[in-house]
């Protein structure tokens, strides 16, 4: 007992003096850390704002400057993280058990590791500090002063337009879809005061399904049973007053555009509302996907008894709930897919070759999942390629393989309205399904953790972590980006799958913003170093034993 009571008295001292130099070093660090989550606050803001401009809509200084940033704003935060990890309890752990010499010994042992780490993040920050400065000195050389656009001489095409333009005959698999909506529009066997009432309703369904094609192709049927008529589209920025001074230059041809400009939303909603007042009108207003512009755009909708019809579409379901009655769009059989593909190749399935690889056509069609618009854009892929190269250009399939068709590049910007849509917290979430194979199935609970544990869930006073991840799954199904997988007999989403032309999507951004990456069985070789933050590692026959990684963090 005395021999123990000795030791202590000499290792206390130490202790102290031990204590006290760990207790300046942690100030002087956690001063720098707190300087460092101020101006990840900044950084955050600037890529959130840079965020809201799709990625080939800016200049590629600004791309490269916004590429540095975020790897900048990704290491600041490991750095906070690493602090945090480290200086959790020390003090408390030091003096814990001071009874006992061994865990004393251990705890000094400990506290001199830990010394050793803060030393090292102080290093750490202020080489981040100086890698901040290299960047603003670059953001400043180059005259990088915001969200700069590729020049204006760059006439963009709104894809959809394509689909408001195309051929009858052209149109596959939409004679049944055409002929349900028709009857919703017409039916009148409801009561006979409701009988004369405006009826609206909205298609429902995600990018590329084929929601405008099948709107345009009910509206050539019915629009001669109409005095006015007009298709207008909206999109996800919409100018409301834009919209309304298309409504109205539709319905009353003789109107000057310079007439409307000097009109606010109340003078056009008046203007429009005069000129519907004793018409039966047609309008198809194509494409919503906020309800505060679909609140504006309805009150110009005037209810005059006189049988008048509204169609919109949309891939939102809670606007679709909040428009009118619902049309759920489905996608294509697995024979319509076929006789699409077929048409769109060889002019149709009865001119198909007899020695065309049909294994490998049916596996592109599975990808397809019944999307008219992928079905078109994979067809257009192949057309013209010779039918021994279709399985490569199969295992190619994708949006970053850098193949120039045209229509690839329309699904892609189609899909893609989708994702530039979400708040950032959900494009979080969404990437992060990149880390699953296609054809997954993802266990709805099991993603959510997921989600808390990566950080990308907020936290909200009063609701737990995992209900406000539930809270973003169920959006990502209202935005129609994930497909719910229902029980069928408790009638409950258990879990969710991803098309694969939207996994395509995601995994492109995901490559871009070094999100996440992937290794499978297709790399042609191991990296030896590796500057993944998430890896995910997909049918991998290659060993990992050798690549550095030391910024991974899952």
């Amino acid at each position: 007992m005395e021999v123990v009571t000795g030791a202590m008295g000499s290792l206390l001292p130490k202790l102290g003096e031990l204590l006290v130099g760990e207790y300046k070093l942690l100030k002087g660090v956690k001063k720098d850390v707190e300087s460092l989550e101020r101006e990840m606050k900044s950084m955050n803001a600037a890529l959130v704002k840079m965020a809201e401009v799709p990625r080939d809509q800016l200049d590629n200084q600004v791309i490269i400057w916004a590429d540095e940033l975020r790897e900048l704003s990704y290491d600041m935060e490991d750095v906070v993280d690493n602090f945090l990890v480290c200086a959790e309890g020390s003090q408390s752990d030091a003096i814990a058990d001071s009874n006992n010499l061994k865990r004393l010994v251990g705890k000094m042992a400990n506290l001199f590791t830990k010394g050793k780490t803060r030393h090292q993040i102080g290093n750490a920050i202020r080489d981040i500090k100086n890698r901040a400065q290299e960047v603003a000195d670059r953001r400043d050389r180059y005259k990088v002063d915001g969200v700069v656009t590729n020049p204006a001489g760059k006439q963009k095409i709104d894809p959809r337009v394509l689909a408001l333009y195309k051929d009858q005959k052209e149109l596959v698999g939409i004679e049944d879809a055409r002929d349900e909506l028709t009857k919703m529009l017409t039916d009148d066997d409801g009561p006979k005061q409701q009988q004369h009432k405006m009826k609206i309703v909205s298609i429902i369904g995600p990018g590329g399904l084929g929601k405008t094609t099948l709107a345009k192709a009910v509206y050539d049927r019915l629009q001669t049973q109409f005095t006015c008529t007009t298709f207008v589209l909206v999109g996800r920025d919409p100018e409301v007053k834009k919209v309304l001074r298309d409504i109205i230059l539709e319905v009353d041809k003789n109107k000057c555009m310079g007439d409307l400009a000097t009109l606010d939303e109340t003078q056009l909603i008046s203007k429009l509302r005069r000129l519907l007042e004793n018409a039966r009108y047609l309008i198809v207003i194509d494409d919503i996907w906020d309800l505060k512009a679909w609140d504006i755009i309805k009150c110009a909708l005037l209810d005059n008894n006189h049988v008048s019809r509204v169609i919109t579409t949309t891939r939102i379901l809670d606007v679709a709930k909040n428009t009118g009655d619902i049309y759920k769009l489905k996608p294509l059989s697995h024979h319509l897919s076929e006789e699409l593909f077929y048409t769109r190749l060889f002019g149709g399935k009865d001119k198909c070759p007899f020695d065309h690889p049909a294994e490998v056509s049916s596996k592109i069609l599975q990808k397809c999942g019944g999307l008219p618009l992928a079905i078109i854009t994979l067809a257009s892929l192949l057309a013209g390629k010779p039918m021994e190269n279709w399985s490569k250009v199969f295992n190619s399939i994708g949006f970053g393989s850098g193949d120039n068709n045209k229509d690839v590049e329309n699904t892609r910007k189609i899909l893609s309205f989708s994702y530039y849509d979400l708040p950032c917290h959900l494009r979080s979430c969404l990437l992060h399904l990149s880390v699953y194979p296609e054809d997954d199935l993802i266990m709805k609970d099991t993603l959510i953790w997921q989600w808390v544990a990566e950080g990308f869930v907020i936290e909200e006073p009063g609701v737990s972590l995992f209900e406000t991840g539930e809270r973003y799954f169920n959006e990502l199904l209202n935005r129609s980006m994930i497909q719910p997988v229902e029980d069928s007999v408790k009638y409950t989403i258990y879990a969710c799958c991803i098309h694969d032309m939207v996994l395509d999507i995601i995994c492109l951004f995901s490559k871009e913003q070094n999100f996440v990456t992937i290794l499978d069985s297709n790399e042609e070789h191991t990296p030896s170093q590796c500057n993944a933050r998430r890896l995910a590692v997909q049918k991998r026959v290659l060993p990992l034993t050798n690549m550095n990684m030391p910024k991974l963090r899952s």
